[in-house]
This record gives structure tokens, C-alpha cells and sequence, in this order.
């Protein structure tokens, strides 16, 4: 199997940027040109262009790039609509399907050899899961105030004192678990994917580890934006 960051490396090269096989210095340009990075730029541009590509002509009667879209971003939305409730889904809609088409198409892209998920990247999943951690507490003060710190007290006065700590312990724990999580699962798929195809060749030994690679990648979208919106609901509502 040729080196999981080949195909990236040849563009950068004919850029004369840094190709990041290894450790390229702590240079603003040589971080960006780290390879969870450059995979999250094409990931990007990817996103742009296929969105561009399938719906500059919107009309009536939708083709299959026009039917995708709307099966895919309406049934994301009457979920968060569902699960969030208005006002949440119309502030918040265009983050959370951001992070999950982000997340859904930074999996799968690892399947692809010479290229490897920005997902599988700590760095990634981490800056990721801040934003929603952060967001669900700034969502929390937004609704409550300070009496958002009643979410942590447990449901009597006398549990208080441990209570308190037990869940903010719980809540720090989110940006571990949601971010490892994601991480971890990436991380292993991509690493099985490389042993197989070093040890068994580039053809029909790795498919079935390949197609249950999409569907962990798919699962594990679905389940980080799960749980961003619980955390964003949860945050939301009154305390009990």
C-alpha cells in the first residue's frame, strides 16, 4: 500500500509547500500543512464543490443531485426539530448539519487509498467537540442565566455537595469521551485497513473490512451529532 498521505504530499510538493511525512516545524504554514489539516481543506473544498456542482439549478422537479440534498438536509432537520425543538433547530441547524456532512464525508474519505480522515486525527475530533462543549453551555447561560448552575446540583439541596462535583466531572468528561470516541474508531479503522492491505494485498482481501468501514464512518457521525444535540437539549431545558 503506497504511504496514506501520497496523494496530498504530490500536490503540496508541486506547491513547494511542506510535505508532512513527518515532524515539519512549529511554522504557521507547516501546521497548516499538517496532514489532518490538508485533509480537512479538500474535505472542504469537496463539500463546496459538490454542493455547488449538484444544486446550481434548482428546480420543481428535482433531479438526483437536487432529491439527495433535500432527503439528506430535510430529514436533518425535522430530526433536530423532533429533538431540539424549534428554536434550538432554526439557531443552531446550520452548525450541527455542517459538522455532520463534515464528519460523514472526513470518515469515508480514508477509505479511499492515498488518502487518510482528518477524523482520524485527534486534533480534529477535539476542536470539534470544544465547539459543541462550549456551545452547550454558552446555550445553557443564554436560557438560564446563572441559575444554569441548578443543572449541576443534583434534585435535592442536601445532595448538593456531591452532586456538584460529580457532574461537573461528568460534564468536563464530554470532551474526552465525545472527542475519543470518534477519534478511536476512525483512528483503528484506518490502522486495520493499512495491515490488511500490507499483508494481503490491494485488491479483494480488505473489502470486507472496507465496507464495514462505511459503516462504522456513517455510525459514527450520526452519533457524534446524537449527542450534540442532547447536549444542547439537555442544556436547554429547566432543571429537574
Amino acid at each position: 500500500m503506497e504511504h496514506p498521505i501520497l496523494f496530498i504530499s504530490i500536490i503540496l510538493e508541486k506547491l513547494g509547500l511542506p510535505i508532512p511525512h513527518g515532524p515539519i516545524g512549529n511554522g504557521i504554514l507547516e501546521k497548516l500543512c499538517e496532514p489532518y489539516m490538508t485533509y480537512t481543506w479538500f474535505v472542504m473544498i469537496f463539500l463546496v464543490v459538490v454542493g455547488k456542482l449538484t444544486l446550481s439549478n434548482v428546480e420543481m422537479i428535482p433531479g438526483k443531485g437536487q432529491n439527495f440534498w433535500e432527503m439528506a438536509i430535510g430529514g436533518m432537520h425535522d430530526f433536530f426539530l423532533a429533538n431540539m425543538g424549534e428554536e434550538l433547530t432554526d439557531r443552531y441547524f446550520s452548525m450541527i448539519a455542517t459538522f455532520a456532512l463534515y464528519i460523514a464525508v472526513g470518515n469515508l474519505i480514508g477509505l479511499i487509498p492515498g488518502f487518510m480522515s482528518p477524523t482520524s486525527s485527534i486534533n480534529t475530533t477535539l476542536g470539534l467537540t470544544l465547539i459543541v462543549w462550549v456551545t452547550h453551555h454558552l446555550i445553557g447561560l443564554r436560557r438560564h442565566g446563572l441559575g444554569y448552575i441548578k443543572h449541576f446540583m443534583g434534585p435535592i439541596p442536601v445532595m448538593i455537595p456531591v452532586m456538584l462535583p460529580i457532574e461537573l466531572i461528568s460534564n468536563i468528561a464530554r470532551l474526552l469521551s465525545l472527542s475519543i470516541r470518534l477519534f478511536g474508531n476512525i483512528m483503528a479503522k484506518e490502522t486495520l485497513l493499512f495491515i490488511l492491505f500490507t499483508l494481503a494485498g490491494a485488491y479483494f482481501a480488505p473489502l470486507p473490512i472496507m465496507m464495514l468501514g462505511v459503516l462504522v464512518s456513517l455510525v459514527q457521525a450520526m452519533v457524534f451529532v446524537l449527542l450534540t444535540v442532547v447536549y444542547f437539549q439537555g442544556a436547554y431545558e429547566h432543571a429537574h
